[in-house]
């Protein structure tokens, strides 16, 4: 059976897309970019905080997985312009910087 949070995760999903850095730059400027840590799903993320699961978010912002991105973030982008994964759950927009593969 398909629940309201299956759907929801996958309206996320499809709504994710890649992002330079200049495409962030005024989201930054209103406040609204929240910085997902590697390793951690950005959908995931993005459903906790569309269904406000408080509890879950809280937890992920004591540990270091989601936080608000800072002006020392915003300098280093602009230095390196990396891409991004990003996805709206307004009013913010959840973003996480492409890793770059290493050649082997």
């Amino acid at each position: 059976m398909t629940t309201p949070s299956d759907i929801l995760r996958a309206k996320l999903n499809l709504e994710t897309a890649q992002l330079a850095w200049p495409e962030l730059e005024r989201h930054f400027a209103r406040g609204s970019v929240i910085k997902v840590a590697p390793g951690t799903d950005l959908v995931d993320t993005a459903l906790q905080v569309a269904e406000n699961n408080a509890a879950t978010v809280q937890a992920w912002l004591a540990a270091g997985r989601i936080a608000r991105a800072e002006l020392v973030d915003a300098e280093d982008w602009h230095a390196r312009q990396p891409m991004f994964w990003a996805v709206v759950v307004a009013p913010w927009v959840l973003v996480q910087e492409v890793l770059k593969e290493l050649d082997t």
